[in-house]
């Protein structure tokens, strides 16, 4: 299939215009949490065992594509991330760090009755937003998942991500595969870690998915062509699906509760409606990948970032070691 099916033109339309400012320190250099987010533990004493998911989830997450309505963060721990990303947010003064964002779309869609915020990056930026990237609750479940061994696998942090849609004229997010995006890398052996910031329903524009979609592949192995990178067509996607396809196009909500994560598959397919409620929904992402993942592309991976040439590994510091 022809490499422009998979070509992002908005990527390179989030980069930001001018560097940090000086003297501003880029957390990708820490590979361990801070203690933002676990302050009155210390991080590296903790039995990383009980955020193990059962046998039975696991196998949910291989049958269905993805795991929802997992518990991974506190009402505390979601109001400090709020806290972060609200410091994102005036374009007449915008943070120190933000020339360190992959990519900031104020209004992804461009239509402002329409909105969509998307960023990547800032787990470079805030402390908080690093340190989520690093946590037992996320992490752990990650590495049991990201493998069809179904056996735990050392992980590296991919990219983040930042959604965000305003009370009444909240955006859609297209329906999408992830790994349309991300066949830059090879081989697929990614995750995708939805956190809600906000309770998630169908007025909001909670994330849905379409249980069985992660079997979805063309040219033996590779993903769904992109369909509508500013995400602005929510059915954009039906004019790629096979009649079968079209058949088991069967979306349910997440139902996703603040404070926990959807877990999904690099082929499922997800997406989300619009808010019309009279609140935001906002949510975080965290995408790792597996130890062993290596760039398939001569050309930087994120906006900013050196180039790491093909068939090389994505090493530290940008795709850093978790566990």
């Amino acid at each position: 299939m022809a490499d422009d099916l998979y070509v992002n033109n908005e990527a390179a339309k989030g980069a930001p215009a001018a560097a940090p400012r000086e003297g501003f320190k880029d957390l990708s250099t820490e590979h361990k949490l801070l203690g933002c987010l676990l302050k009155n533990e210390d991080p590296n004493g903790r039995d990383w065992r009980e955020h193990q998911l059962s046998a039975s989830q696991v196998k949910r997450y291989w049958d269905e594509g993805y795991l929802s309505n997992v518990p991974v963060l506190t009402e505390e721990q979601c109001d400090r991330l709020l806290e972060a990303y609200e410091t994102f947010l005036d374009p007449d003064n915008l943070h120190p760090g933000h020339g360190l964002f992959y990519e900031f779309h104020s209004n992804q869609s461009g239509d402002p009755n329409n909105v969509l915020l998307h960023a990547l990056g800032h787990w470079r930026i805030e402390p908080a937003f690093h340190d989520l990237c690093f946590l037992p609750s996320i992490a752990v479940p990650a590495s049991q998942l990201i493998c069809p061994s179904r056996e735990p696998h050392p992980i590296r942090l991919w990219h983040d991500q930042l959604f965000s849609k305003p009370a009444r004229h909240g955006g859609v997010v297209a329906w999408h595969q992830d790994y349309s995006y991300w066949t830059r890398t090879t081989p697929m052996l990614h995750i995708t870690v939805h956190i809600a910031l906000d309770d998630q329903t169908t007025e909001n524009g909670g994330l849905h998915f379409v249980p069985g979609s992660h079997r979805w592949h063309r040219n033996g192995g590779m993903p769904l062509p992109i369909t509508d990178a500013s995400f602005r067509n929510m059915e954009s996607i039906q004019n790629v699906l096979t009649d079968e396809e079209k058949a088991a196009f069967r979306p349910v909500p997440s139902g996703l509760k603040k404070g926990q994560a959807s877990f999904h598959h690099p082929l499922m397919v997800h997406g989300s409606y619009g808010n019309h409620s009279d609140g935001p929904r906002r949510a975080c992402v965290v995408n790792y990948i597996a130890d062993g993942v290596l760039s398939d592309a001569d050309e930087p991976l994120m906006n900013g970032l050196p180039v790491i040439p093909k068939v090389k590994y994505l090493v530290p510091k940008f795709y850093c070691y978790d566990s």
